[in-house]
């Protein structure tokens, strides 16, 4: 399993000790890490971060919680779910993974990246290309083919379509 935490750059007036031993209460997390308010109270409701109190009707985080928020981010936008990140978290609040999710993730994105570069390639094509009546173009006609053989709203993503 493979464990992380984006590491954060803090301002030099502080040190990183004193800044993961400060308590933030959601106001301040919401304003450094970018989240809205609610956006951290339903990360709570879903067990991915926690608060460690109370100040009057305002929940209190340490200041790590800026760390996972970022590791919840990078998740996010690998394509992770909420719930497949809540998976990962330890009871400590540190997320493990593991490499084959992450190894089989990097492939998928790979293959997606392809199949969009394909796709500009066709669509640069189509928008520059010299016949008067697309139809007539032989590249044109391999693409629609192409086109053929991938649906809108096909779930396979592992069909490419040919360069």
């Amino acid at each position: 399993m493979l464990s992380f935490n984006v590491r954060r750059t803090y301002p030099a007036t502080s040190s990183r000790l004193e800044v993961k031993s400060m308590v933030l209460d959601i106001s301040e997390v919401a304003k450094r890490s970018g989240y809205p308010a609610s956006t951290l109270r339903y990360y709570e409701e879903k067990g991915l971060i926690s608060s460690v109190g109370r100040r009057g009707l305002r929940r209190l985080f340490e200041a790590q919680v800026l760390e996972t928020l970022d590791a919840i981010s990078l998740a996010r936008w690998a394509g992770f779910s909420l719930d497949d990140i809540r998976d990962w978290m330890t009871p400590d609040g540190q997320i493990q993974v593991k490499r084959a999710e992450l190894t089989q993730r990097a492939e998928e994105i790979e293959v997606h990246a392809k199949r969009l570069m394909s796709l500009a390639q066709m669509v640069r094509h189509t928008a520059h290309c010299p016949e008067r009546d697309h139809f007539s173009c032989p590249e044109f006609q391999r693409m629609l083919r192409a086109a053929r053989r991938h649906k809108p709203g096909q779930k396979n993503v592992r069909q490419e379509i040919d360069p």
